[in-house]
């Protein structure tokens, strides 16, 4: 029985020193992920070619690691020391120069940044060759059809139940002896023309009335863009903030279309894509690897060299929302000051795929948003000037569960957007 504990107390430290060592080695590789993105990850991948080579392997490309730390330490000293495969590397890749990390990264850095390395090598080869997650929509059915079919049969009903009636109060005047009179042929029927010039007349008004109020507007709005950017993609499933793209939004009139080394910030390292699938509007399944060698193609970027940003030319995009030249807006008003969520006049953005306009953005829709939306006067140094308002909140002479609206500051004033 003692040995039975004595065995059992050994395996037990064993599996702990275990534990322990694969813990330890994940917190390494973990250490090894956060030094990778800070230093390398600009001119390498785990996976593909870059300005540099992909890291996957680089141990067996090398002779041991201490001959991979020198060359990341100083790599013109192990060119100069004549290292056969340094020179190789080195002539491959245009001579392009590394960066010297002597005095940066220690021998450990670069250690825990080949654990990591090793890790993600790993996880590319455990990972299964299939496996697509199946894209399921979470759009709502259009159910137009179906009630264009019920609103169908409800009138051949109706029509049937008319004639039926009809008929009916025929055979009781005969029956009667009153006199029965034939059918009127509905051409001929007064009451039945009547009523179908009055529906005519309203509709033709009604058609030109929205005609004339819709003059100018674009609201749905979708046109097709020179590369297919998804929105539902780039601010939705990775988050990225509108404002890192639309930096100007936050300090000018003008949000701005962010331009080609915006894009290429990411996509020097995002060379294919691997998320879910991607449909056009009509529903056509779209090659996302695809459109990003169209980024690379206005970027003038060949996989693997070093990119020269003077040879980009712009991408073409194709505006959507625009207002008359009569129409002052500024979305750093909006943004910085007015705390407006950019969902607020472009819809759900997270959600889109192809971005189209959300808004009608007429003088009416911006009208009732000024009446009803209330200005943030906590915290919020440009309404410090509005001394009668702070005063009344204070005092209670303004209920602050209302708050104020931009109205009662004078946001439906003609002069705040016509001027």
């Amino acid at each position: 029985m003692i040995h039975l504990r004595k065995v059992t107390a050994k395996v037990g430290l064993i599996v702990s020193l275990i534990f322990l060592l694969s813990f330890a080695q994940d917190a390494k590789a973990q250490d090894g992920k956060a030094l990778f993105t800070a230093n390398c990850a600009s001119c390498h991948s785990v996976h593909k070619d870059m300005t540099g080579p992909a890291l996957a392997g680089v141990e067996s490309r090398w002779p041991d690691r201490a001959h991979i730390i020198a060359w990341v330490h100083n790599s013109s000293k192990v060119l100069s020391s004549g290292d056969k495969y340094a020179n190789t590397l080195f002539e491959k890749w245009n001579k392009t120069p590394m960066t010297h990390f002597e005095g940066l990264l220690s021998d450990d850095d670069v250690n825990a940044i080949l654990d990591y390395v090793k890790v993600e090598e790993a996880k590319k080869t455990a990972a299964p060759a299939a496996g697509a997650a199946t894209q399921t929509s979470g759009e709502q059915s259009d159910n137009t059809l179906l009630y264009v079919v019920l609103t169908g049969v409800l009138a051949i009903v109706a029509i049937i139940l008319l004639q039926v009636n009809s008929s009916l109060k025929r055979m009781s005047n005969k029956k009667e002896g009153h006199p029965v009179l034939g059918p009127i042929p509905f051409y001929r029927n007064k009451k039945f023309i009547a009523v179908v010039a009055i529906l005519i007349f309203i509709y033709i008004g009604y058609w030109l009335a929205s005609g004339a109020i819709g003059l100018g507007h674009s609201q749905n709005y979708e046109p097709k863009q020179p590369i297919f950017y998804s929105h539902k993609v780039h601010a939705g499933i990775n988050q990225i903030n509108c404002l890192y793209c639309h930096t100007n939004a936050q300090y000018s009139r003008h949000a701005t279309i962010p331009s080609v080394n915006v894009c290429m910030n990411c996509h020097m390292a995002i060379t294919e894509y691997t998320g879910p699938k991607l449909f056009t509007a009509e529903g056509e399944e779209v090659d996302g690897s695809a459109e990003i060698q169209k980024l690379y193609k206005y970027a003038g970027y060949v996989q693997g060299q070093p990119w020269d940003a003077s040879k980009a030319k712009p991408i073409e995009w194709v505006r959507i929302h625009e207002l008359p030249d009569h129409v002052y807006f500024n979305h750093s008003q909006h943004v910085m000051v007015g705390k407006v969520q950019c969902q607020t006049c472009h819809g759900d953005i997270t959600k889109m795929d192809e971005v189209k306009q959300f808004a009608p953005l007429t003088m009416g829709w911006c009208i009732n948003c000024h009446r009803t939306t209330n200005v943030q006067f906590k915290d919020n140094g440009f309404y410090s000037i509005y001394q009668k308002y702070h005063e009344g909140l204070k005092n209670g002479t303004i209920d602050s569960a209302k708050g104020i609206t931009v109205e009662m500051i004078g946001g439906t004033e003609c002069q705040k957007c016509h001027y």
